[in-house]
């Protein structure tokens, strides 16, 4: 591969991991499409962010489970609507002074909704769910000695 297209694509796939990010926190910014663009990215131009965004362990079961098909987990889906509803009602009641605009990302906010309801939900095997409750009570241990 060329390596300025090389370059280009690594370039491309941080800057989409970090308006995923930023997606998290904005309202009307989508997290889930920069994330694969992001993945997309990295798949062509470096084996080693790729490795990096699916074990990353913010983003990469996330990631996975998405491309694989499998959807999004309960709580995921919880916390994504309840963050994003929060915000946009903060902004639509507070932020927005114009009637269009409160509108419009209500409109958003629907949208977003109804893409994430429809999205299959994800249940983990009991057997991930028991790894899961081992590795926060190790987190959550603090190193208690």
């Amino acid at each position: 591969m060329n390596m300025f297209v090389r370059a280009v694509l690594i370039a491309g796939g941080t800057l989409f991991v970090a308006l995923g990010f930023i997606g998290i926190f904005v309202p009307g910014l989508p997290t889930t499409p920069f994330l694969l663009l992001a993945a997309w990215c990295y798949a062509r131009s470096s084996e080693r962010f790729h490795r990096w965004l699916l074990n990353n362990r913010w983003f990469g079961e996330y990631i996975k489970n998405y491309q694989e098909g499998r959807g999004m987990r309960l709580r995921d889906k919880v916390v994504a609507l309840l963050m994003m509803w929060t915000t946009m009602g903060w902004t639509i009641v507070y932020i927005l002074p114009v009637w269009w605009g409160k509108l419009l990302l209500l409109a958003v906010a629907v949208g977003v909704t109804i893409h994430l309801l429809r999205i299959r939900t994800f249940r983990s095997a009991p057997l991930d769910r028991e790894a899961e409750r081992a590795r926060l009570s190790k987190v959550l241990d603090f190193d208690r000695k």
